[in-house]
């Protein structure tokens, strides 16, 4: 099997730091990104809380889908999320502890590529423990109206999208990506979120999209054949690029790298949500493997199979509590 995987888990060689403003609130937000032992898989830290709550980014922690990914414990959220987690997962960190100082991820330039940025800067490192993949053995699929979303088994992973906007600037795109760190960064990563600039004026008089400027979102023109930033599009197809970015962060959620190939149409947050948890509800559909180097190929092991019931998904995370031991900030 020609598989371009790399089997063993990775995390940062050293913490990682920006800030910038929530999209929605406008609040300054400081984020750093933590190493983390292996199986600890992507955890959020709030540390303006008491106690210091953690919130593993995991699917069933899912709070709301509303404009955008929001995940909670408790009464603790963490919202935005969704490309932090793309840059994560498309550049192959399995394990880190995301520390910030508010309950919204930074916006930065609407992309993921500053948090890609800072992960190459400070570099990753390879951990002693295989990764556990969530491999597709049966294909697996979901309707909404005229949204639809399904994966289907295949040796790698990769996404494919399409969307439809009844307008000229947008209109039918489609775009299909094998998800590697190198693509990723070369062909998603800097795609931006966009909006039409009148939903934008709404949401600023219903006080949502206080942190939005033409730095960070693309404001679609009143006439829907331009955008009014002055540097334009990084992409002709820039819409689309930025609707595989969502789907690669919001699968993340899943808690382990997949082996799969996604194919969505004009889906969003909610359908990928309800998605997910399909995938879940069939685990007759999916197998965790690791993969162990054997001269120049890959040879898959089943560690857990389709007999498994599906209460026991995404059983390879160190306890939330255990986090608190490496992280003096939070020590107390």
């Amino acid at each position: 099997m020609a598989l371009h995987i790399e089997p063993y888990q990775h995390t940062l060689q050293r913490p990682v730091s920006c800030c910038g403003v929530g999209l929605h609130t406008g609040r300054t937000v400081n984020l750093t990104i933590n190493p983390a032992p292996v199986n600890t898989g992507i955890q959020f830290l709030r540390s303006d809380l008491a106690g210091c709550p953690v919130i593993p980014a995991r699917v069933e922690r899912v709070a709301s889908t509303a404009l955008a990914t929001t995940i909670g414990e408790g009464s603790s959220i963490v919202a935005t999320t969704e490309h932090l987690l793309a840059a994560l997962r498309g550049c192959g960190v399995d394990n880190a502890v995301i520390d910030l100082d508010s309950h919204e991820v930074p916006i930065m330039d609407g992309s993921a590529g500053p948090f890609v940025r800072l992960l190459k800067n400070v570099g990753l490192s390879r951990q002693q423990a295989l990764r556990k993949m969530l491999r597709i053995t049966r294909p697996i699929s979901l309707t909404d109206a005229d949204k639809s979303i399904r994966i289907e088994p295949y040796d790698g992973y990769k996404v494919t999208a399409r969307i439809q906007f009844d307008d000229a600037l947008i209109n039918e795109q489609r775009y299909s990506v094998e998800v590697t760190p190198e693509k990723f960064g070369r062909e998603i990563a800097r795609a931006r979120t966009f909006g039409f600039v009148e939903q934008v004026e709404q949401l600023w008089q219903n006080g949502l999209a206080l942190g939005s400027t033409l730095d960070n979102v693309i404001a679609i023109h009143w006439n829907r054949q331009s955008v009014l930033n002055e540097d334009g599009l990084r992409f002709d197809d820039e819409f689309i690029r930025h609707k595989v970015l969502d789907i690669i962060g919001d699968m993340a959620l899943l808690g382990s790298p997949l082996l799969g190939h996604v194919v969505a149409d004009r889906s969003g947050h909610g359908l990928h949500r309800a998605f997910m948890q399909a995938i879940i509800d069939n685990p007759q559909s999916w197998e965790y493997v690791t993969f162990k180097q054997q001269g120049a190929s890959l040879c898959r092991q089943t560690v857990r199979s389709s007999r498994d019931s599906a209460p026991r998904f995404a059983p390879f995370f160190a306890p939330v509590g255990e986090v608190m031991n490496f992280l003096p900030a939070c020590a107390a």
